[in-house]
């Protein structure tokens, strides 16, 4: 098709915001799937996209669109996550786009990642169309959700669209501004072919299938092509498009959205943000790149049987090829034996992989605190990067620690700022901004919302503070962050001893003027989840050689007189002293069994247990 009648566009949002419902009722509208077809969130295939109503992968689609002018357009549409920990899904997106879809809750307002992603369709150059979603509901607020948008990013009211993704009112409207306004591809068909790579997944049968958007020229089926970065030479086995299945086709062109197979057994020989180019007329300059994603939190993952080491190796690697943010590296503790390292993109992505695992591969697994990466100067000069804790140095060896810091931008309704402010003092925040939203002059604050801008340690946010502020601010807050940095901190490692013996999977890397709160609190929930023994069982809290916290699980004690009916005193007290000296002999060759309920526990840490 000619590229005067392609669009390439996504939708952006808030998590929650309605933009997969939206994508339905575009599917629906263009006819590319019949009304028995369709169900709800057809572009989220995942089993767990369609459990928690979210999306996680970027998913594409072909639409075609006859316009009230009577042209055919071909509409490449990108549904986009909405949640932080998947922004970096957002930012690859955007890049294969020359237009977006900004859509705002009616119900909700504008929330803080909404804000974050239309930064990065700015920084993209992309044109916005704003557009109210969720106008059917008898709680929208249409009026102040547009005061809002117009306020906030200086959008008039005759530019935001009114639009309900569940009856598909004002969505034929909505796809007329995208022909009008969204500009067309500007690739050169004559030049040799470049095709950026801004997502892939891999398939058994056809290896890395890599989602390309043609930039220059055309790849076709059976082409030599060479990845510039890379280097990776390989013919494409097969080539097409998401309608929404895959449609095969002779390849694509110049301005198209589709996919390539590759044939390629890893996704890292087809890495996101390579440019894609023809092996004997190959193109001169490679197209921008992306920043890769870097793991911001860290886990150790354990199989609850060491016979399963094996099986959770094979399922990390497979797990790895459709998740690039992903990373991973074997990992030994004393008391759970052989596992893995895991770098995530935050807690949801944590807890995802997680599910997955257990899920798809049928395996029963423990997981540690998550944690983040500390840069350590030792005296030496030596500076290291610490992500596990068990590698905390000793601190007479440490000259320095930093840890990372990121920027906060919290909405919130504005009865609740005290709370906030209380929640980010709390958590070592530093305050920098606020801003009331969509307010005039004279105007009543009390029904107002307010952006609240912090910079606080990272290792606060991977904890519990994003439950504590739905909690709160009853899940009216919305909260949205970015690294800022790394900057220089006390910390300490805090352990764990149970039976005298340390569980790794315990330590924390924690600040001074904590540790022991901290170490109290974790006694004394695992003392009531670490079941009885026949002998008494110590748990302790220490930083160094110094014992914070100490508690003690009684022993499960037997009933040795119990058949002793009248009779000598001497045999009762041989009974007792034999199984005394039992128990003794127990406490020292007995092994302690830490239950995965236990790691479960201290994983969270609610305000009533605090």
């Amino acid at each position: 098709m000619d590229q005067s009648h392609i669009r390439n566009f996504c939708i952006i949002a808030h998590i929650d915001h309605g933009k997969s419902t939206l994508a339905d009722r575009m599917i629906e509208m263009t006819g590319a799937l019949r009304r028995e077809e369709m169900s709800e969130q057809v572009l989220d295939s995942m089993d767990l996209e369609k459990e928690r109503g979210i999306t996680i992968k970027a998913k594409a689609i072909r639409l075609k669109y006859k316009a009230d002018d009577g042209e055919e357009y071909m509409l490449n549409l990108i549904d986009t996550p909405g949640h932080v920990d998947f922004s970096y899904e957002v930012s690859r997106t955007l890049v294969a786009c020359e237009g977006a879809i900004l859509l705002v809750d009616a119900t909700q307002g504008i929330q803080a990642q909404t804000l974050a992603n239309v930064y990065l369709a700015m920084d993209n150059d992309l044109e916005i169309i704003p557009a109210l979603n969720k106008i059917d509901m008898v709680t929208a607020e249409v009026d102040r959700v547009m005061g809002e948008v117009e306020s906030v990013r200086g959008y008039k009211k005759d530019e935001t669209y009114k639009v309900s993704g569940k009856t598909g009112e004002g969505v034929h409207e909505l796809m007329e501004a995208i022909v009008k306004q969204i500009p067309p591809p500007h690739g050169n068909p004559d030049a040799p072919a470049r095709g950026l790579i801004f997502d892939s997944h891999y398939d058994k049968y056809k290896g890395v299938v890599a989602y390309t958007r043609v930039v220059d020229g055309s790849i076709k089926r059976g082409d030599k092509i060479k990845l510039m970065a890379q280097g990776t030479e390989v013919e494409v086995l097969d080539a097409g498009y998401f309608g929404p299945r895959e449609t095969p086709v002779d390849g694509l062109d110049c301005g198209e959205v589709g996919y390539i197979a590759t044939g390629l057994k890893q996704v890292g020989d087809c890495p996101v943000g390579d440019t894609i180019t023809n092996k004997l007329e190959p193109a001169a300059e490679a197209l921008s790149k992306y920043t890769p994603a870097k793991p911001m939190v860290f886990a150790g993952i354990f199989p609850t049987s060491v016979s399963d080491y094996q099986d959770l190796r094979d399922a990390i690697e497979k797990l790895k090829l459709n998740d690039a943010a992903l990373t991973f590296e074997m990992e030994n503790s004393p008391l759970m034996g052989h596992g893995f390292r895991c770098g995530f993109l935050g807690l949801l992505h944590m807890d995802i992989v997680y599910e997955r695992l257990e899920r798809e591969f049928g395996l029963e697994l423990v997981i540690t605190a998550p944690g983040v990466s500390y840069q350590i100067t030792k005296n030496t000069g030596e500076i290291i990067m610490v992500n596990n804790p068990s590698e905390f140095p000793d601190p007479s060896e440490i000259t320095s620690i930093q840890e990372p810091w990121v920027n906060v931008h919290i909405i919130t309704p504005a009865a609740y700022i005290g709370t906030v402010m209380e929640m980010e003092r709390n958590s070592g925040g530093i305050h920098r901004h606020t801003e009331y939203i969509g307010i005039a002059m004279g105007e009543d604050k009390s029904h107002q919302r307010v952006q609240l801008d912090y910079d606080m340690p990272l290792r606060e946010i991977i904890t519990d503070f994003y439950d504590r502020l739905k909690s709160r601010t009853r899940g009216y807050a919305s909260l949205d962050y970015e690294l800022e940095g790394y900057r220089e901190t006390k910390l300490v490692r805090l352990d764990v001893l149970v039976n005298g013996e340390m569980v790794d999977a315990f330590s924390r890397i924690v600040p001074p003027e904590k540790a022991t709160a901290l170490g109290r609190y974790l006694v004394h929930k695992l003392r009531g989840v670490i079941p009885r023994h026949l002998f008494t069982v110590p748990i302790q809290a220490c930083v160094g050689g110094r014992i914070l916290a100490r508690e003690d699980i009684a022993a499960r004690r037997k009933d040795v007189l119990a058949k002793c009916y009248g009779g000598d005193i001497t045999r009762k007290r041989k009974l007792l002293e034999k199984q005394k000296e039992g128990k003794k002999k127990m406490k020292t060759i007995g092994k302690v069994e830490v239950p995965k309920e236990a790691f479960l526990s201290v994983l969270t840490t609610d305000d009533e247990d605090k």
